[in-house]
C-alpha cells in the first residue's frame, strides 16, 4: 500500500490480513484467525475470561498516543484482570471500529502494540473483527486461566492485611501533564501511555494464599471499596505506607496538589490490591498498606479522604 494509505484503502480483509500478520499464535491455539471461531485447548484449571472497551476521547486521544500506545494500553488493562484472578492470560480476540480515513499506519501499529504487550506474557490474539465508525473503538475479549482456585474480590476477612503489587500513581500523573499539554516529566508520560502491570504478582498472591483480589484500574481507593462492598468489611488505607515516587510528587508540586490524590485515586497503572491472612508472609512484589477489619466502608489513616476515589465511566 502506498504512503498514506487508510483503513478503507486496504478494505475489511486486506486490514485483517495485514493485521494478523503481525501476530504469533501460540501452541494452545488449534485454529486461530481465519475462521468463525477460534479452537483453543484448555488442559487443566478454571477458564477465565474479561471484556473491556476503549473509546477515542474517552479512554484516550490520538494526540498523546499513538496506535502502539493504544494497543499496549487496550491489551494491559484486559490481561490485568485476568491477572486480578489469580490467572495468566492466554488468548485476546480484537474488535477495532474506525472511521475510514483513519491511516492504515496507525491501525497496524495498534496491532504491533497489542503483539507487544502480549508478549510479556505468552499469550495470543485469536480472532477478532473490523468495521466503519465515526471514532475509533477498541473492543477485547480476554481469556487465561487459572491452575489454582480464582481469588475473588468477596473473600476479605477482618484482621486481613491490605497489600499493594506494582507502582500507583505514575498513569495519572501522566495523565494530568498531557491534559495540561505538556510532555514532562517524561516517565510519567510513558507510564500513562505504556503501562507496566505486575503481571507476576497475580499467580503469586493466588499461590501465597490471598483471600481477595482487584486490579486497580480506576483508582485505589475506588478498588478498595469494591473489595470492601463485595466481602462485607471495612479498609483502612495508611498513607505512610504508600509509596509517592520522585516523579509523581514533582507533578503534584507543579499542579499545587497533594501527590497522594494522584496515589490514591488514579488508575490505568493497573497494580494489584490484594487481602492476605494475618502472619502469612506477603509474596514478593507485595508490601502491606492497611488493614482489614469488621465494619465497611474505607477510611485513609483511620478517618474519611476528602478527595475524589477515582476514576467513574459514566
Amino acid at each position: 500500500m502506498p504512503p498514506g494509505a487508510t483503513v478503507a484503502d486496504a478494505g475489511e480483509f486486506g486490514l485483517i490480513s495485514r493485521m494478523v500478520d503481525l501476530f504469533e499464535m501460540g501452541e494452545h491455539v488449534l485454529v486461530g484467525p481465519g475462521d468463525d471461531a477460534a479452537l483453543l485447548r484448555i488442559r487443566k484449571g478454571h477458564v477465565v475470561v474479561s471484556t473491556d472497551l476503549m473509546v477515542e476521547g474517552r479512554h484516550f486521544r490520538r494526540e498523546w498516543c499513538d496506535g502502539a500506545d493504544v494497543g499496549r494500553r487496550a491489551a494491559a488493562q484486559n490481561i490485568s484482570d485476568v491477572n486480578a484472578m489469580g490467572g495468566r492470560a492466554h488468548s485476546l480476540t480484537v474488535g477495532l471500529a474506525a472511521p475510514a480515513d483513519l491511516p492504515l499506519a496507525w491501525a497496524l501499529d495498534l496491532a504491533r502494540g497489542f503483539a507487544e504487550e502480549c508478549r510479556l506474557v505468552g499469550a495470543s490474539i485469536v480472532g477478532g473483527d473490523v468495521t466503519r465508525a465515526d471514532q475509533v473503538v477498541v473492543s477485547v475479549t480476554v481469556l487465561g486461566t487459572c491452575t489454582v482456585a480464582p481469588v475473588l474480590r468477596s473473600g476479605a476477612r477482618p484482621g486481613d492485611v491490605l497489600a499493594l503489587a506494582g507502582r500507583q500513581g505514575w498513569a495519572a500523573a501522566g495523565l494530568a501533564v498531557l491534559g495540561r499539554g505538556f510532555r514532562s516529566p517524561r516517565a510519567v508520560v510513558e507510564a500513562y501511555r505504556h503501562p507496566e502491570p505486575p503481571y507476576e504478582a497475580g499467580p503469586a498472591a493466588a499461590e501465597g494464599g490471598a483471600t481477595a483480589l482487584i486490579d486497580v484500574s480506576d483508582g485505589l481507593l475506588a478498588e478498595a471499596g469494591h473489595l470492601a462492598e463485595a466481602s462485607g468489611v471495612a479498609i483502612d488505607v495508611r498513607t505512610a505506607d504508600l509509596d509517592v515516587a520522585e516523579p509523581v510528587a514533582a507533578v503534584g508540586a507543579a499542579l499545587g496538589s497533594d501527590p497522594l490524590q494522584l496515589v490514591l485515586s488514579g488508575g490505568d497503572d493497573h497494580a494489584l490490591l490484594a487481602t492476605f491472612p494475618p502472619g502469612v508472609g506477603l509474596p514478593e512484589g507485595f508490601h502491606a498498606i492497611g488493614t482489614v477489619a469488621e465494619g465497611s466502608g474505607v477510611t485513609v489513616d483511620g478517618g474519611a479522604w476528602e478527595g475524589a476515589p477515582g476514576w467513574t465511566h459514566f
